[in-house]
């Protein structure tokens, strides 16, 4: 499936990535960013220095601060802007989208205010006009803009959109599956963050893997819990969005709230962190 004109947002270290990733598979790629610095490097430079030194956006994606120039005429919208940003950037899009139009959420969060997942942001946002889908699992942006081999899940309420997701993404070291768990999906994604935070504690603090393994056990009891009284199905959370994130964020030198987490286990104040 090559040629989808598509429209990522936000020019960070995951919409850097999925734009070359999707470059590389033959689709006609706009990345909009918000910050005019961010812009000026990324266009004068084709690379975000503090965020992927080294990695350069191929010269064929375009890029923009326009929100219309970003969105109007695409077919496909990928979302890689912070959670706590999904709402706001929609709302600056809304008037350039196309009826039909699939909206992928590829941040992981939850929306404070609201308690709603990123996807339900979109539906709130957008109604019914759009179709909707999510795309998670174990992927750091500083590997898979290496190639080094992936696997995630492209998750929708309705499979078929799931699996024109997974068309568009699936290369070689990137191997996409489906999931209709969409619930499920989501706050796998979210969750895990909570736990990683907890697992750089136990690194922070000097213990050992006896204390990560019975915290990443108990901590995925915990969201498999939850998740099924928010309507999720068990099973999602042994999957890749579910303990494969898990694993990968808990574990990984990449991993932002791991190392939050690491620095309170040292003592060090979160205002000094973030």
């Amino acid at each position: 499936m090559k040629g989808i004109d598509i429209a990522v947002l936000g020019g960070g270290s995951w919409g850097i990535t999925l734009s070359r990733l999707l470059d590389e598979a033959g689709h006609k790629v706009r990345l909009w960013e918000l910050y005019p610095e961010v812009i000026d490097e990324l266009k004068t430079r084709r690379e975000h220095s503090k965020v992927l030194p080294g990695i350069k956006v191929p010269e064929r994606v375009i890029i923009t601060g326009e929100e219309k120039e970003a969105v109007e005429g695409a077919t496909h919208i990928l979302l890689c802007v912070p959670s706590h940003g999904v709402r706001d950037t929609l709302i600056k899009i809304s008037p350039h989208i196309g009826n039909d139009a699939v909206v992928i959420s590829g941040a992981k969060g939850i929306e404070t205010d609201t308690l709603m997942r990123m996807s339900e942001v979109i539906e709130n946002v957008l109604g019914e006009r759009v179709k909707v889908g999510a795309l998670s699992g174990p992927s750091h942006a500083e590997e898979v803009s290496r190639r080094m081999p992936t696997t995630v899940v492209a998750s929708s309420k309705d499979i078929d959109v799931a699996e024109e997701i997974q068309r568009i993404f699936m290369l070689d070291y990137f191997r996409v599956y489906t999931n209709t768990d969409i619930t499920g999906v989501e706050l796998g994604g979210a969750l895990k963050n909570i736990i990683a935070i907890a697992a750089g504690g136990v690194d922070g603090m000097g213990f050992g893997d006896n204390t990560k393994g019975a915290l990443l056990t108990r901590g995925l009891a915990e969201m498999t819990r939850l998740g099924v009284a928010m309507g999720a199905k068990p099973l999602t959370f042994a999957g890749l969005s579910g303990l494969g994130d898990l694993i990968t964020t808990c574990m990984s030198k990449h991993s932002r709230n791991r190392y939050v987490g690491e620095m309170l286990g040292r003592g060090m104040r979160l205002k000094d962190i973030l």
